[in-house]
């Protein structure tokens, strides 16, 4: 299931408006806190179709029967684009556990690339529900992989993916390895160039979040 959350006309189009904008982007924190206000939407989304559970509660006055998450889904991220998402679905899902992977494209001389998985760190993950975030969604590459990296550690009850901006491509490249996943996306452009980078997209959100890095 894909959801496109600038299709719901609210304040994540603003959001993804700031991001691509040439003019606006250079400001980090700015940017940052955009990729974190999209990921905080989206984990409000997600929360609805999370078990619930009711829980008496003592107030000063008395008992108050409430609703409460039945279980704390793992919230997974990609480093370090991933980074200001995780933050914002953290805000939301404040006990939920972490998990951390390193993933990035090693580029070939021929302009091609591998995916490159070099750590992860994460919690129990069996039967779980889990959240991983990433920025971009090109060709989908990396987030598979990263995702199977995980499911190396335990069975994934229930997989949602975060992420501010998709390529139909890798929305599709995705979804035929993980059928069941929810993807949760601030937009989607259709394009993407032979290097693999999404058209109009906003250019590298790594470097815009964090500074540019030197290129293995």
């Amino acid at each position: 299931m894909i959801i496109n959350l600038s299709e719901q006309h609210s304040l994540v189009s603003n959001w993804i408006a700031e991001l691509r904008d040439i003019d606006v982007q250079s400001d980090r924190m700015r940017f940052r806190r955009n990729l974190e206000r999209i990921a905080e939407v989206a984990g409000y989304e997600i929360s609805k179709k999370m078990p619930w559970e009711e829980k008496e509660v003592t107030t000063p006055l008395g008992i108050s029967n409430c609703k409460v998450l039945q279980e704390q889904p793992v919230l997974a991220t990609i480093l370090r684009a991933g980074l200001a998402m995780h933050t914002g679905l953290l805000n939301y899902f404040d006990k939920a556990d972490n998990a951390f992977i390193s993933a990035y494209r090693k580029h070939n001389p021929d302009g091609s690339f591998d995916i490159h998985m070099e750590y992860m760190s994460c919690p129990d993950i069996e039967d779980r529900i889990i959240v991983i975030s990433d920025p971009m969604i090109a060709t989908g590459a990396s987030l598979v992989k990263s995702i199977e990296f995980l499911k190396e550690e335990g069975t994934i009850k229930e997989l949602h993916i975060v992420c501010a901006i998709a390529c139909t491509v890798g929305l599709e490249y995705v979804l035929r390895a993980h059928p069941k996943a929810c993807i949760w996306c601030g937009d989607i452009d259709d394009e993407i160039t032979a290097k693999g980078y999404i058209v109009p997209g906003l250019g590298d959100a790594g470097d815009l979040a964090f500074g540019s890095k030197m290129q293995n």
